[in-house]
């Protein structure tokens, strides 16, 4: 079975003398139970696994019966170390507290109860482990495949995956344009929209939510002013609450909304977003376009080919923890500006002869930044970019 980078750093921790609560954080459907899975069965260490999926929200008790059972199993077993995991352990309300509890205890009494959990809302974990956690764990985040991931894994050609995107569970159904859409509306965006925001977000208006994102993941790649996006949603509330609800989809790993690169803090956050899904799959269930159509229409594929580069690019952002933004002045801009402790790395995507790049030129002049490229026609191949360790851009 195909192992993903993270299979090695997370069974590396779980070798490690118990040190901190080790957790694994990403977007829904990208292998996280999987890549555990594998690593559990092939390290030589008691463990046990639980999963609040179907437990009531209200049930904090579950998780102490839960360590209890392992503090049990260790005893009776006479057990040096055990291993306990708990999968979607945000769908509890008040974990982090009970979490904080159990685990204190066991350090208390010398306990060498090592612990790994998982939950697919970015939003949900971070908030409880800022509240009642910090100094305890350690993150190990996991993006949406990339292609090389995929290539490898499903034999993905580089249209494939800039198309269909990188999610493994859809990767079996592309040759059915009806299934892979039901796959990706049911399994992922539903999902994440019914079960990570509206069971802990009071939204006002979930169909507005739901039309948010729709619009947004159509028109990713692309500006869109917020004051636009109300013109063409129905029963729509006010430009805050459309801000809110892109952060929200931003947490969950669906969509987010780029600001423009500035120095000015005020005039970034005024700025018109650029939407940008996490996955491109998610934009291409609203297209009309089948993969056969796309490829053959230049001007779609141009702005599926951004948006592909950019799901990427946002993925590793939240892996490898640098910010993205755009850049635009009058007729010139940089379709991607990447910061991190104060290196930038400046992207500009060209996916056909007629894009013109002098925006490119005009960024270097004004912000002198540490790299500066083109991805696509005159540039550095879409596959080149893919095979990059974005990391290194930074050094």
């Amino acid at each position: 079975m195909y192992k993903r980078t993270e299979y090695q750093v997370i069974k590396n921790r779980l070798q490690e003398q118990r040190k901190f609560i080790q957790v694994v954080m990403g977007a829904r459907q990208i292998g996280k139970s999987t890549v555990v899975k594998q690593v559990l069965k092939d390290l030589d260490a008691p463990y046990q696994l639980f999963s609040a999926d179907n437990v009531p929200a209200t049930n904090s008790a579950w998780i102490s019966n839960c360590w209890a059972a392992v503090r049990s199993l260790k005893e009776s077993k006479e057990l040096e170390s055990i291993i306990l995991v708990i999968d979607e352990i945000q769908k509890i309300a008040n974990w982090s507290e009970v979490v904080k509890k159990e685990w204190d205890d066991d350090t208390f009494h010398d306990r060498d109860i090592k612990v790994l959990l998982l939950g697919s809302s970015r939003v949900l974990l971070e908030k409880g482990l800022s509240e009642s956690l910090a100094g305890r764990f350690e993150e190990i985040r996991m993006s949406h495949w990339s292609y090389l991931e995929m290539k490898e894994c499903f034999g993905f050609s580089l249209d494939q995956y800039l198309f269909y995107g990188g999610y493994p569970g859809a990767a079996s159904l592309i040759d059915d344009d009806d299934r892979f859409q039901q796959y990706i509306q049911s399994s992922i965006i539903e999902a994440t929209i019914n079960k990570d925001i509206l069971m802990d977000t009071p939204i006002s208006k979930p169909a507005l939510l739901r039309q948010t994102f729709e619009l947004g993941a159509a028109y990713s790649g692309g500006l869109l002013s917020l004051n636009k996006m109300l013109g063409s949603l129905q029963d729509a509330g006010n430009t805050a609450t459309l801000a809110g609800y892109i952060n929200l989809l931003n947490e969950s790993g669906l969509l987010c909304g780029l600001q423009k690169f500035s120095i000015d803090t005020a005039r970034r956050k005024a700025s018109i977003p650029k939407l940008q899904v996490y996955n491109n799959a998610l934009k291409m269930v609203y297209s009309p376009f089948t993969f056969e159509q796309a490829i053959l229409d230049r001007k779609a594929w141009g702005h599926i080919f951004e948006s592909g580069i950019g799901a990427y690019i946002v993925s590793q952002a939240f892996t490898h923890r640098f910010e993205v933004f755009y850049w635009r002045e009058r007729n010139d801009e940089v379709d991607f500006v990447l910061r991190k402790k104060g290196s930038v790395v400046a992207i500009e995507v060209k996916s056909n002869a007629e894009k013109r790049t002098e925006g490119l030129e005009k960024f270097r002049q004004l912000f002198n930044p540490q790299s500066s490229f083109i991805v696509g026609d005159g540039g550095v191949s879409a596959e080149d970019f893919f095979s990059m360790d974005i990391k290194k851009l930074f050094k």
